[in-house]
């Protein structure tokens, strides 16, 4: 088998990750039998929604493809990846422009996600990073960060940590321990949120204690230790 290019790669990991149950053997088993060797980006931008659903169903032994359990929005997800359209999510927010000091005293809050807006991203897995900056009054989505790239790096916990290096706070639904060892030695303080949540909605959470801000927050909003009252966030620290 010839080795992929590293656009290439990508795409497939991508797509891969969006498809439950499918790993990116499997994936690459469907596309090679599909649409032939050596897979290059010609290649990837000729599969078809339905020549996806069928190679994917022929291998579960079902060769309509109807009942393999992916969901057809899940594919057609998948093959929007593979043509090379990394923000083919049509359910992602919008980034608003930010420029270092536009919102005094704020910190930068990295949220692991696999669809729109939602914390339902696993820290090892998750598709993206959307990150926001978040004072007490404003709250601004100013970056959202692929996480593509880690599926060919050698240490994949540590890309991850370093891609979210510039933040503050994490939220995720699940991290292990190694991972989270890494996330916290860049600075980052992880919080679990196990249930599938609006990110928003944890976004006013933090804000509604920016005043009387627990001593983590308070030490990254740069507060003195007068200041600091007694930690007594609900959610799940690591």
């Amino acid at each position: 088998m010839a080795e992929l290019a590293r656009e290439t790669a990508l795409r497939i990991a991508l797509a891969a990750k969006v498809l439950p149950g499918v790993g990116i053997s499997k994936l690459l088993e469907v596309l090679h039998e599909r649409v032939g060797e050596p897979l290059d980006d010609e290649k990837l931008k000729a599969v078809t929604v339905t020549n996806l659903k069928t190679g994917l169903g022929s291998l579960d032994g079902e060769e309509d493809g109807e009942d393999i359990g992916i969901g057809l929005d899940k594919i057609k997800l998948a093959v929007r990846y593979l043509w090379g359209e990394e923000q083919a999510d049509e359910s992602l927010p919008q980034v608003i422009p930010y420029k270092e000091g536009d919102l005094p005293n704020s910190i930068r809050v990295a949220v692991a996600s696999d669809k729109g807006t939602l914390i339902n991203g696993h820290f090892g897995s998750c598709i993206r990073f959307l990150v926001y900056q978040l004072s007490a009054q404003e709250c601004r989505l100013i970056a959202i960060r692929s996480t593509a790239e880690a599926d060919t790096a050698e240490d994949k916990n540590l890309f991850r940590a370093q891609l979210i290096g510039d933040c503050h706070i994490l939220f995720v639904q699940s991290i292990g321990g190694p991972a989270a060892a890494k996330v916290i030695r860049a600075d980052i303080y992880p919080i679990k949120v196990p249930d599938v949540t609006e990110a928003e909605e944890k976004m006013q959470e933090l804000q509604a204690i920016f005043d009387a801000p627990p001593p983590w927050l308070a030490k990254v909003l740069g507060r003195n230790a007068e200041e600091r009252v007694r930690f007594d966030y609900t959610e799940e620290s690591v």
